[in-house]
């Protein structure tokens, strides 16, 4: 006799954590508690990378939510991954 078995086996299932958010690995920028705070040094250095191969200007008084967001946008027009 075969059981029916409705759930996924959780071997198949990957690890999640925090519920039905989803990933929450990934926040929007925007609900980062510390999004107001300046840029980090390593968000400066490679923002400034990816803007010079983009031949595009940024200001460099960005908060940690907004050089997040340049680098994503600027990631996403380039050859470049995180």
């Amino acid at each position: 006799m075969t059981q029916s078995n409705t759930h996924s086996d959780p071997a198949d299932t990957p690890e999640t954590l925090g519920g039905p958010q989803g990933d929450s690995t990934r926040k929007d920028p925007e609900e980062w508690v510390t999004g107001d705070e300046p840029m980090t040094g390593a968000q400066r250095s490679y923002l400034d990378t990816l803007a010079r191969e983009a031949g595009e200007e940024l200001p460099g008084d960005l908060t940690k939510a907004q050089a997040s967001e340049h680098i994503d946008r600027l990631q996403g027009a380039s050859d470049r991954t995180a």
